[in-house]
């Protein structure tokens, strides 16, 4: 008697998984010309930041066009949502396109400074600004076209190659950039970043086109509010969003890392960097042997448990005193933060209708960029009235305590099932 014929299982691995690469040409091109941009936009950012500091001498100027900075934040996160409403109405290759050529344009831009000798500030606070409007509206659109390219299966591990794109990217770009500026000047660090986007041009001039697809009776004009009340009907994507905002508000300790490096462990700046570095060698590490990923059915589940052992890292990490010790549990709590990211980006995409992926894509960009400014504002202020140990310790302990208020909340999240989805 012939038995029936069970599902294939998924293929057992430790590495990331590299399907999505193998089998989408389009998406392969996309990652690798993301992934060199990537780098090139850090070279980029350090670069700025050097040169301001050469011309102003201050810190807090240098503050001001950081990743976290004013001229960089604000604009992200009001055309966040904004691109995100764009992305939703427009063919997205198109948008991709001009938003990618804008980002090379402005890089020849402060080049062109450079070799002429014109240092001024306010061009580079200018720049800096511009530069986060086109990542506002290149985020979403590219985020948005992933789901056209590849079957839902292949999500996740597509989500954990990105995170490899822009852990690295943070990593080593930083690093090429001081050596370039160091070697070359400003002028050649900012040339190879207009460089780098010639991979990135060349992936979305290669797309078809990605006009979002809108069912019948569906407005097409951009409306930020229509995401907005889209997602207050979507109580599973509404719990991704709350999840990481749990962990980026009450337990992210990053501002406390000068202070700790020294009271702590009786370091300097090296102990600064090493702290700061940990989360984010963690995370690689997540995006790097994240093979195991693709088989987990249960992403809800998985969302809050991984913000718990977040939550928990950060609580154990307030709590020691051996610089060694306290590096693996903030690079515990940055392989957590990967994992997390992962399912959260794969149900965004899986769960919503493509005309409204590039809105809660907008949405994402403002609870990444504005979740951190809140949580260190928030460290800063608990360490100063109480100590360091409880700002950090007590954030980590809230972290976990939301996260298990959340799943008694919204208990359909834990039995989200990837093979079903359901915003």
């Amino acid at each position: 008697m012939t038995g029936t014929t069970s599902p294939p299982r998924p293929e057992r691995r430790i590495f990331a998984d590299l399907t999505p690469l193998r089998t989408s040409p389009d998406y392969r091109r996309l990652w690798v010309g993301g992934t060199i941009s990537w780098m090139g936009q850090a070279m980029t950012a350090l670069a700025i930041s050097l040169q301001v500091y050469e011309i102003t001498g201050s810190s807090f100027s240098v503050g001001l066009v950081g990743l976290v900075g004013l001229f960089s934040l604000v604009p992200l996160v009001v055309f966040g949502l904004y691109g995100g409403a764009i992305a939703d109405t427009v063919d997205r290759r198109k948008l991709g396109l001009h938003s990618s050529t804008g980002l090379a344009v402005l890089s020849v831009a402060l080049a062109a400074a450079a070799l002429l000798d014109y240092h001024r500030v306010w061009l580079l606070y200018t720049i800096v600004a511009l530069q986060a409007v086109c990542g506002a509206l290149n985020g979403p659109a590219r985020s948005a076209m992933i789901p056209r390219l590849l079957p839902p299966e292949q999500l996740p591990a597509a989500n954990a190659l990105g995170s490899v794109t822009m852990t690295s990217g943070t990593m080593i770009g930083p690093v090429l950039g001081g050596l370039v500026v160091g070697w070359w000047g400003y002028q050649a660090a900012y040339l190879v970043d207009a460089v780098t986007f010639c991979a990135a041009l060349y992936a979305m001039w290669r797309l078809p086109s990605m006009k979002p697809d809108r069912a019948e009776g569906v407005r097409g004009r951009a409306s930020v509010l229509d995401g907005l009340r889209f997602l207050g009907t979507r109580p599973n994507i509404r719990m991704t969003f709350f999840s990481d905002m749990a962990a980026m508000v009450l337990a992210h300790p990053r501002a406390l890392f000068p202070a700790i490096a020294v009271l702590w462990y009786g370091g300097d700046a090296k102990t600064v960097g090493l702290l700061v570095a940990a989360p984010a060698v963690g995370a690689l590490l997540g995006g790097v042997f994240s093979g195991w990923l693709g088989r987990i059915r249960r992403h809800g589940l998985a969302i809050l448990l991984s913000v718990a052992a977040w939550g928990l890292a950060i609580a154990v990490f307030g709590l020691t005193r051996n610089l060694w010790l306290g590096l693996f549990f903030l690079a515990l709590a940055g392989c957590s933060d990967t994992i997390s990211m992962v399912f959260r980006s794969t149900m965004m995409q899986a769960a919503s209708p493509d005309e409204m992926r590039g809105r809660l894509q907008g949405v994402f960009i403002v609870v990444v960029a504005g979740g951190p400014r809140l949580g260190d504002f928030l460290a800063g202020t608990v360490a100063d009235l109480t100590s360091p140990a409880v700002a950090i310790t007590g954030g980590g302990l809230a972290c976990v305590l939301v996260v298990g208020l959340l799943a008694a909340w919204w208990r359909g999240f834990a039995r989200y099932d990837a093979r079903s989805p359901q915003a």
